[in-house]
């Protein structure tokens, strides 16, 4: 499973990071519990010589990163702060090639013990994108006759007629979906859906996440999973919506103050 070639230095760095079990050896790095590698890649990745290749995480799938690893903090802040939730879209398709590209950058997200496990789901169908808004408010309908904790809510964006609160009329919504067997596939599909957010404003995209959508799907509301044609064993993860920003933003918005407390 791991090929060492002759100009290891045997320096021991690929063994400190492994998060498993490579171990040195005498002709240098080797994996002595190979059915508990995660193929995280981060023995071929970190080796300063490029010594180290592994059949699961081959080294030439790996991109050079040269000595430009990071933004510098002042640009990486901006960015980040850059970010906003967008609810008013321009009435234009997203062709197929950009929603590819924001999902190929979303499949690198981290993921508990490089498990990922995530498949996805694009829509971009006015009248079924209709449909699954629909049938968000009729389930929230119910949750406001049954009482529960958020019915003042449900209530408030039900009431709202002739305006698209649950999908903001936009023109894709990306679902992420997992086994329902799988624990953490939720958690995961965070990490993954938040990439699609970061990743977003570099194609001229906006995106927010379809929270209400994605409460009801999480309940496991039958008519979401017979529109969207998704099988028994499937669940859905996560959800956010994404299209062109109608408005542009100027501002660096603030938050609260910092706490944070030390032990």
């Amino acid at each position: 499973m791991i090929v060492v070639n002759q100009e290891c230095t045997k320096c021991g760095i690929c063994v400190e990071i492994c998060p498993i079990g490579l171990e040195m050896g005498q002709d240098g790095p080797k994996l002595n519990y190979a059915a508990s590698c995660i193929k995280c890649g981060h023995c071929v990745a970190v080796c300063p010589q490029g010594s180290l290749d592994h059949e699961m995480v081959p080294i030439n799938k790996q991109v050079s990163l040269g000595n430009n690893q990071v933004l510098d903090s002042e640009t990486a802040g901006r960015f980040l702060r850059s970010r906003r939730s967008i609810r008013k879209y321009k009435n234009e398709a997203v062709p197929k090639e950009e929603m590819l590209k924001l999902l190929d950058i979303a499949r690198f997200a981290p993921s508990g013990g490089n498990s990922q496990g995530l498949s996805y789901i694009v829509v971009t169908d006015k009248e079924l994108l209709t449909k699954l808004s629909e049938a968000t408010l009729k389930w929230m309908e119910e949750q406001i006759n049954k009482g529960g904790a958020l019915s003042k809510t449900y209530k408030g964006i039900v009431q709202k007629t002739g305006q698209d609160l649950i999908l903001r009329d936009a023109p894709a919504l990306v679902i992420a979906t997992a086994p329902k067997n799988f624990p953490i596939g939720r958690d995961n599909a965070r990490y993954s859906l938040a990439y699609v957010e970061l990743y977003a404003p570099t194609l001229g995209l906006g995106s927010c996440w379809a929270g209400f959508f994605e409460m009801c799907a999480a309940s496991g509301y039958p008519e979401i999973y017979q529109l969207l044609d998704i099988a028994e064993d499937t669940t859905v993860t996560g959800a956010v919506m994404v299209g062109y920003p109608q408005y542009k933003y100027y501002r660096l918005v603030d938050r609260n103050p910092l706490q944070v407390s030390w032990r």
